[in-house]
């Protein structure tokens, strides 16, 4: 077997088209298939093995999961687009772990509540309410969380995916400018992925890039197919839309220059027209900020006030509205309008 050193991709090579990888560029490696591939010095190798909780499932569960299989393909992609490291089987072994405990534990908790409500002499119908609820809501929440509903198993693995995706777009813009300015020097795609991988400040654009780089390097296929792949899990649209348009166009016949170029720009316009619209519907809710929790329970108070202070009869029950109002309406009015911006800023 022939060594295959790391300065391949160390420099960059200019010369041919940008979709030639080293295994089509001429030079008599297409001829050895088999290879030795160098790690860099100190480099070790990356264990994908079961932690000690995972392996504690699948022996748990591993047996019952085996003898209920059947394909799930949107299990799989879930996972593969949210990069679980786990297979189909020993995801659904710990998420049947955890919900189980989860399951003890509130049932546990439900009959120590209903214990201490027994000594305190409560009536038996709210016993049994107390013990419904205390038991059933984590249960419930547990098995949302990790198979979703209905069951499809959209929980735990979607919503992984989906935060990703979000990520990809956020950074996608700055990564094509990385992308355009390497291919305005004519450096092939191949080595343009590898050296987006090494720039973490580009985050989950990164890792795709490291994924594409792996199928490359380690893998032993085309750029064209690794990419094609990349295209196939990733979790965002727009980075699917990018990397099916660089088969597209080098299948076709065309440059990949110009449209690297192209798609900057694009990105770059579509990033300042959802700043625009985020400023605007931050202007939106700082004005509704100010009617509804600022301006409306100042009005409120001062009228329940002046009520209470006229009513002969009826004053206790507007001084146990007005407490309502200061004590509950105003803090959760509050809190409302920061959990809102807080998941403006999660999506964004």
């Amino acid at each position: 077997m022939r060594r295959l050193g790391s300065s391949a991709f160390e420099k960059l090579e200019t010369r041919g088209t940008l979709t030639k990888t080293k295994r089509f560029r001429g030079d008599g490696e297409s001829n050895k298939a088999h290879h030795v591939v160098r790690l860099p010095k100190g480099a070790k190798p990356v264990d994908v093995g079961l932690t000690p909780k995972e392996q504690l499932a699948w022996k748990m569960f591993g047996k019952f999961v085996q003898a209920r299989k059947h394909e799930d393909p949107e299990l799989e992609e879930s996972l593969l687009r949210a990069h679980i490291k786990l297979r189909p089987e020993e995801y659904l072994a710990v998420a049947w772990m955890n919900s189980t405990f989860v399951a003890v534990g509130a049932v546990v908790a439900a009959f120590v509540a209903t214990l201490f409500l027994f000594i305190l002499r409560t009536d038996v119908l709210t016993l049994l309410t107390i013990f419904a609820l205390v038991a059933a809501l984590p249960i419930f929440f547990s098995y949302m969380y990790f198979f979703g509903l209905p069951v499809g198993y959209h929980g735990k693995p979607a919503g992984m995916a989906k935060k990703r995706g979000r990520k990809l777009d956020k950074k996608i813009s700055g990564a094509m400018s990385f992308i355009s300015a390497m291919a305005s020097a004519n450096v092939p795609v191949d080595v343009i992925f590898k050296e987006l991988s090494r720039q973490t400040v580009y985050g989950e654009v990164a890792k795709e890039a490291e994924w594409i780089t792996r199928d490359t390097e380690l893998l032993g296929v085309d750029i064209l197919t690794a990419v094609r792949r990349a295209a196939q899990r990733s979790p965002s649209n727009k980075f699917q839309d990018f990397l099916q348009g660089v088969v597209t166009t080098s299948t076709s016949g065309g440059q990949l220059k110009p449209y690297f170029l192209v798609k900057a720009e694009q990105f770059e316009k579509e990033d300042r027209l959802e700043m625009r619209k985020k400023m605007e519907t931050l202007g939106m809710l700082a004005e509704s900020f100010v009617t509804v929790v600022v301006a409306f329970p100042l009005f409120l108070v001062v009228i329940m006030a002046i009520m209470a202070l006229i009513s002969k009869g009826g004053s206790g029950f507007v001084l146990t509205l007005l407490y309502v109002v200061v004590g509950l309406m105003i803090p959760v009015s509050q809190f409302g309008f920061i959990f809102v911006i807080w998941n403006m800023e999660q999506e964004g």
